[in-house]
């Protein structure tokens, strides 16, 4: 990889490359549009946030460093034998590859149709909707190791993929994707158990494009478009735990939505939790989805924690859930594994956030 010299912008601001169109600025920015400008950015001596579609991150309102947007493009696909393999620089749009790979008559990527974001940012968070996810239609990707000066392959085993996790949470300062490569079966088979597809299954032709179709109108019947109300989707994740720390709560709501995993454990949803809790507190700022909050143009990282925290719990609970930031990093809590605790009883349903507030994000 050769050095490409660097044309930094002073004052960068950062206000339309975030979702939730928070007030921000960083000392400078820069667009990386080819690999090789990586070596000279991490050598600068700055401090460096990467950052994709700015869909994933709460951002302070100023950082005193270089923030690089990954905006280099490409994408081919490549017949393999059984299966076709889609190749894409890491700042493609990730709906843009969903959407091409459809057109092209290819299956495999239809339900996570509309998430945003760029695919460079997808493994680090194993992006999940609508039954699928990325490490399904995983094979390899190219990634800069900031600690060597490498271009390093990762293949699907050493993602460490799990539910909204991958190795890249695990040394979150360490690698830049630079490029991704998905593996998708010529052999097509729809993935129509989630919530909203099953009735596809009685169409005269199911297609990828049919059910990509079904997921770009489920996702705008529940969130808003960010271009026209900022919003980062789903705060908190779906927790996930064993089938007896789950018991008291599906005792109490038998009709609570709840997920058998593989391990054995049981997923609950964030999003009926919140509205059990919250209902009245998101009055205010209703979405389709309880589990999404938007913001207002003029709104700062200092403005969106209480807003964000605005549960209070008001009496002992009878059980708890804790609920985790789906942010890579959170800026508003010092423990960002925990930061909602969700308070349910038969009676009353509260909550309480324990966010405090943080430095900036750091995040693809």
């Amino acid at each position: 990889m050769t050095d490409t010299p660097l044309a930094l912008i002073p004052d960068f601001d950062l206000t339309l490359r975030n979702t939730l169109a928070l007030r921000a600025q960083s000392r400078s920015g820069i667009e990386i549009t080819d690999a090789a400008q990586l070596p000279a950015l991490f050598a600068s001596g700055h401090p460096v946030r990467v950052l994709g579609g700015g869909s994933n991150v709460v951002l302070a309102l100023h950082f005193d460093g270089i923030t690089a947007l990954l905006a280099n493009k490409g994408r081919a696909i490549i017949d393999d034998g059984d299966d076709i393999l889609v190749d894409a620089a890491a700042g493609e749009s990730w709906h843009e590859v969903v959407s091409f790979t459809v057109e092209q008559g290819f299956g495999g990527l239809e339900n996570l149709a509309l998430i945003p974001g760029t695919i460079g940012a997808a493994p680090v968070q194993n992006i999940g909707a609508y039954g699928a996810e990325l490490a399904d239609t995983f094979d390899s990707l190219t990634a800069f190791d900031r600690h060597t000066g490498d271009t390093v392959q990762f293949d699907r085993a050493a993602c460490h993929f799990a539910y909204r996790h991958s190795v890249f949470k695990e040394e979150p300062d360490r690698y830049v994707v630079t490029s991704v490569r998905l593996r998708l079966p010529k052999a097509w088979s729809p993935n129509l158990g989630f919530a909203g597809l099953s009735d596809l299954a009685e169409a005269a032709e199911i297609t990828p494009r049919l059910v990509m179709d079904r997921v770009i109108a489920l996702r705008q019947s529940k969130l808003p478009d960010w271009r026209v109300t900022p919003n980062a989707g789903s705060f908190f994740q779906n927790p996930i735990m064993s089938v007896e720390a789950a018991q008291p709560v599906l005792a109490e709501f038998p009709t609570a939505p709840n997920f058998p995993q593989a391990d054995g454990r049981t997923k609950l949803s964030a999003g009926w939790l919140i509205e059990k809790a919250a209902s009245r507190v998101f009055a205010w700022a209703r979405s389709g989805s309880p589990n999404a909050t938007p913001w207002s143009s003029s709104t700062t990282a200092a403005v969106s924690k209480p807003i964000s925290g605005r549960w209070q719990n008001t009496s002992k609970p009878k059980y708890a859930v804790a609920l985790a930031w789906t942010y890579t990093k959170s800026p508003f809590s010092s423990d960002p594994s925990v930061d909602l605790i969700l308070s349910l009883s038969k009676d009353e349903v509260v909550a309480q956030s324990n966010a405090r507030p943080r430095g900036s994000t750091s995040s693809p």
